[in-house]
């Protein structure tokens, strides 16, 4: 086993995707990730060089360790890790700079901060609309929505929903099939004046049910054939209907996103 550690000043979240973006290109699976966040002293700084050398000390493997640490005087004590760093800094910003002929502000926060009010007033207002209009709960709002996602029961509609909102601003609803409307082949009335904003999500039949097994085992819900029937009928309305639609099976939330936002043309508010 092989461990990896994204080491940060602030959530963590930067490292994080970058590390998971990198690591994903390998066919490796025996790793062990570690996030230590919030090491915005020295003496934390100190504490994580010598976790991490103790907890590998013994190790076939040397650690990966993805930073995103703004101090030089704290990148300078991570450094005395021994594993492989791969510094967002060292990578990213002193070419930059170069390129660019100024000096970074070496200021943490800078990236998840309230460093823009305005970007995270969208954000809050659009994540508050995401989840007052989850599952079909509430549709009197559809008006102000930039899109509308459709399909079975947990084909990823609300988190996908939630990361359009909290990553650009964008008022995303979403709205499930349900047993009438995939026997009939038909939308719902509800949707019907709002046809122009659907999108539909769909997922192979195999995978929806390891995802339904995990939250209700027994029962048609979790069945093979209930849960083919679904994918298949949903399938069928938005062929019917004309309604661009993508499979999720194999994307994570980001790819999601960004695959609906490059098939409608729907523009980002903010990017983080």
């Amino acid at each position: 086993m092989r461990y990896i550690y994204f080491l940060s000043d602030q959530t963590g979240v930067t490292a994080e995707t970058l590390g998971h973006s990198l690591i994903t290109q390998f066919d490796y699976h025996d790793f062990q990730q570690v996030t230590l966040p919030f090491i915005d002293s020295e003496d934390k700084a100190k504490e994580a060089v010598l976790r991490i050398n103790s907890e590998n000390q013994n190790s076939e493997y040397k650690p990966i360790i993805f930073s995103t640490l703004v101090k030089e005087d704290l990148r300078l004590i991570v450094r005395e890790i021994d594993g492989l760093i791969l510094d967002i800094f060292d990578v990213f910003i002193g070419p930059l700079e170069k390129e660019l002929n100024q000096k970074s502000v070496r200021k943490t926060g800078l990236a998840h901060g309230m460093s823009d009010t305005k970007n995270y007033m969208k954000r809050i207002e659009a994540t508050n609309f995401a989840l007052s209009n989850d599952d079909g709960g509430v549709i009197k709002h559809y008006d102000m929505a930039d899109i509308i996602l459709t399909g079975v029961s947990r084909s990823g509609k609300t988190p996908t929903c939630l990361y359009l909102a909290m990553q650009y601003g964008i008022y995303a609803a979403n709205f499930p099939l349900t047993e009438y409307d995939l026997e009939d082949v038909v939308i719902p009335k509800s949707l019907e004046s709002f046809k122009g904003k659907l999108f539909g999500l769909t997922i192979a039949p195999e995978r929806l049910r390891q995802i339904r097994k995990e939250r209700r085992s027994l029962g048609s819900y979790s069945s093979t054939k209930q849960i083919s029937y679904e994918v298949r009928q949903a399938e069928r309305i938005f062929k019917k209907n004309n309604i661009k639609f993508i499979d999720t099976t194999e994307l994570s939330i980001e790819e999601i996103s960004g695959k609906i936002l490059e098939e409608t043309g729907i523009e980002r508010r903010f990017r983080q």
